[in-house]
């Protein structure tokens, strides 16, 4: 069975070293940490996904995308068939810098970290890889 894959958005803010993850309660990735993000609407390019998304998770609204990375994601099931497969692009925003984070939708909590704290966390590798590469250009 080949799938086709959705798409997907998501979105990176960085405040001071550390980048805002929530962790997600619903599949994909639940139970683990990850930049706020989600499913493409109809008729919505990447950068809107990734700027409703994130608003709808954390409360901020943030500006000014620009692409950084993206990822074909599949989960496979026990026999090795593909039971989710998102195309994911992942965004790097801007928000105030007095704005506050507020979990939200599919956020199950939020909180900053520290690419120190990320990697002893249960992320998804995508995120692990985009903080630590944020990381070495700082």
């Amino acid at each position: 069975m080949t799938s086709t894959a959705k798409a997907a958005s998501s979105a990176i803010l960085e405040r001071d070293g550390k980048y805002l993850l929530v962790l997600r309660r619903n599949p994909p990735s639940a139970d683990m940490y990850a930049f706020p993000g989600g499913r493409a609407e109809e008729g919505e390019t990447p950068d809107e996904t990734a700027l409703r998304e994130f608003q709808e998770e954390t409360g901020i609204v943030a500006r000014n995308p620009q692409l950084f990375s993206v990822y074909d994601l599949k989960t496979h099931a026990a026999d090795g068939s593909v039971t989710s497969h998102f195309f994911l692009s992942v965004f790097t925003v801007e928000a105030d810098a007095d704005a506050v984070a507020e979990a939200a939708d599919d956020a199950a909590d939020l909180g900053w970290y520290s690419v120190d704290e990320i990697r002893r966390m249960p992320v998804p590798q995508s995120v692990l890889e985009c903080a630590e590469r944020l990381a070495l250009r700082q």
